[in-house]
Formats: C-alpha cells, structure tokens, sequence
C-alpha cells in the first residue's frame, strides 16, 4: 500500500510539473527533463529508506541527488504530493521541514533553520504555497495555508494564510488581497548599522538644536 501511496505522490508531482510550468509540453518531457521532479522521485525512494532507519544510505542518495540536480532534500523532511520544484538548482529542504500539497518551490529558495533551535528547527509550509526565487524561510514556524513568499524575501517569523511576503526583512503587506498595517506584521531584524545611522543622525539634530537656540548669556 505504501508503494502505491508513493507511486500516486509521483503522478501528482508529474502533473504538477505540466500544470505550472508553460515551456513543458508533455509528461514524457517533465519526466525526461525536468530536475525539480527527478529531485522528487529520488526523495520518495531515499524518504522510503530513512523511515525504515537505513540512515546512512538515505543520506547517501541524498547527496548524490543533490549533485545530479543541484536540489538537496534532507530524508527527514516530510513533503507532500503535486509540488513543484522549477528551476530547482540551489533549493534546500531541511531535515525537519514539513512541506504540503501543491506546493511551487523556485530556484534558490531554503527552508532552513537559524542554528539557534533544537528538535522542530525547519518551517512547516501549509498547502498551495507560493515560494519565489533565492527566497529564505528560517526557522520552526508556519507559512499558512495559499501564502505568497516573494523572491528574495527573508522570512523569520509565522506567515498567516492567504497572506504575500515581501522584503529583507520580509513584511506581510497583503492578507486574501487586502493590503495590511505593514508595521504591525513587520517582522523585524535588527540591523546594527541602520540603527547607528540612526543615532548620528538623532545627535546631529540635537546639535542644529543646540546652535540655533538663542544665547541666552547674551542677555
């Protein structure tokens, strides 16, 4: 039961390759040309081995994938059925990602962790997620469900469904197609040499003050 559970996610992921990609024109082609789903075949055979504990190998043939495609999926990650990889090179799935259904992943995008988390470390990416080019996704939080994650954006915190991300770092500035109170949902990163900017910029003001200001010594 579970091959043809597997050989049904690998339909799917076909299917999805047609559906979104216009320069593919038949299965024969995405199953010939396509790397984002020969990435994926080859993950469902090494997921396969990892979950039935042959860890060494698993992550044997991950590797070896990750120099056929340029994709590199870590076994422990947990990915659904009808993705999408496009123009997968430089994609990287983390060990304890948890990717759904009928999701598109384009080239350079990370599911990644920050290095400071333990257990859970990756990001859960709900059903029909959008993941534009070079965007980075850190950290053991959820991008709901429809969410739209613009192209090198750097997302760091929770995504609320249907919402679009954009930006270093990312800013929702969409919910189900409203516009929101960016600095609200703004997730923040500090940035040491915006802020020292900040404080010249403060003390020179301070200083115009203190020059303009009538002398009173004078008086």
């Amino acid at each position: 039961m579970k091959s043809l559970k597997a050989f049904s996610y690998i339909r799917r992921d076909l299917n999805a390759v047609l559906a979104h990609d216009p320069a593919t024109k038949s299965k024969i082609e995405a199953a010939l040309c396509a790397s984002g789903f020969h990435a994926l075949v080859m993950y469902r055979f090494f997921r396969f081995l990892y979950v039935h504990r042959f860890f060494m190998l698993a992550r044997m043939l991950s590797a070896f994938t990750r120099f056929l495609t340029g994709i590199e999926i870590h076994p422990g990650a947990r990915i659904g059925s009808g993705v999408f990889i496009d123009h997968g090179s430089g994609v990287v799935i983390g060990e304890t990602a948890v990717v759904g259904d009928n999701v598109i992943i384009y080239q350079g995008v990370t599911l990644g962790g920050t290095g400071k988390d333990k257990g859970k470390r990756h990001p859960t990416i709900e059903n029909d997620v959008m993941i534009c080019s070079g965007a980075k996704v850190l950290g053991p939080f959820t991008v709901g469900r429809g969410a739209k994650i613009g192209a090198g954006s750097i997302v760091l915190g929770e995504v609320p469904p249907n919402a679009t991300v954009v930006g270093v770092p990312g800013r929702i500035v969409k919910i189900a197609g409203q516009r929101v109170n960016e600095a609200e949902l703004s997730q923040a990163l500090p940035d040491p040499v915006e802020d020292e900017i900040a404080a010249l910029a403060a003390r020179v003001a301070a200083l115009e003050t203190l020059l303009n200001a009538p002398d009173k010594r004078a008086k």
